[in-house]
């Protein structure tokens, strides 16, 4: 290994990915294994984390891999896993807040469709922000909070390229919806919260700076997963690059942002949308 690779390596240190049953939490597990570290997997149920397990060890057999059952939105749930992972002996010296409800846009006719603001439900609001942001701050208090008394660790949120830019609506328009307030629209939580870890990202990197903790995020554009023909179309006129992610392709990424290869970054946000902000 050369030094400038060697940098990348990752043996010796733990990673917790919140939400890696998904299909991008996944990715950054396999990712994180590729570097060496051993990886705390944590979702909100034990059959989402057995299954990223399985998936991973399938193509690294050796993969050390610990899972945890998290609800990111109880502080109990939180200091619970934290307490019982320093009761084992394990330490997190990397945190990916990745754990997020993307909500699906579908269509409803004939009434109000209920993502659009107006008609936008407030339980639905608590429950996104609660999992999408609320859990951050809380995984960030327990075990960024234990990285800094330690005087060492790293945060990666995981935010979104509508975290820089608005959702454009039209991408969601149905043909056969006549009325304006019938069309499905991209809700208003997702971009709120990405554009709140953005937020969460800049106040931790300064205030834990001096303790070294660093925080940074990361931004991916839409990852192409057989959604609809024709929304892909739409969404690709958008991207310079003219096609979606694929679904490895942010894993270099958050192996740097990770990784000691990024030692002189914090506070940062990474944008990778093959270029959508740019236009």
């Amino acid at each position: 290994m050369t030094a400038a690779f060697a940098r990348y390596d990752l043996r010796g240190r733990t990673a917790l990915v919140t939400g890696a049953g998904g299909l991008l939490g996944r990715q950054h597990v396999a990712a994180l294994v590729e570097a060496g570290a051993r990886v705390v997997v944590s979702d909100i149920g034990s059959a989402q984390a057995d299954a990223t397990i399985a998936a991973v060890k399938t193509v690294t057999p050796s993969a050390d891999l610990v899972p945890i059952v998290i609800d990111v939105t109880s502080p109990t749930s939180v200091g619970t896993a934290g307490d019982d992972l320093t009761g084992r002996g394990i330490m997190v010296d990397i945190l990916v807040n990745n754990a997020a409800i993307d909500p699906k846009v579908t269509s409803s006719p004939g009434v109000m469709h209920s993502s659009r603001f107006e008609a936008f439900p407030v339980p639905q609001w608590q429950t996104e922000i609660a999992v999408g942001l609320t859990g951050a701050m809380l995984c960030s208090q327990v075990f960024g909070g234990a990285m800094a008394r330690r005087g060492r660790g790293v945060i990666l949120n995981i935010a979104s390229d509508l975290g820089v830019i608005a959702p454009d609506q039209r991408l969601y328009r149905q043909a056969d919806i006549v009325r304006d307030e019938e069309q499905p629209v991209k809700p208003v939580t997702y971009s709120v919260i990405k554009h709140g870890l953005i937020g969460l990202t800049k106040y931790l990197a300064t205030y834990w700076a001096d303790q070294g903790v660093r925080v940074n995020a990361i931004s991916p554009g839409g990852v192409f997963n057989h959604q609809d023909p024709a929304f892909v179309e739409r969404l690709t006129r958008l991207i310079p690059m003219g096609r979606m992610a694929q679904v490895d392709e942010y894993r270099a990424a958050i192996q740097f942002l990770c990784s000691d290869a990024s030692s002189y970054m914090t506070g940062q946000n990474m944008i990778m949308d093959g270029g959508r902000s740019v236009w």
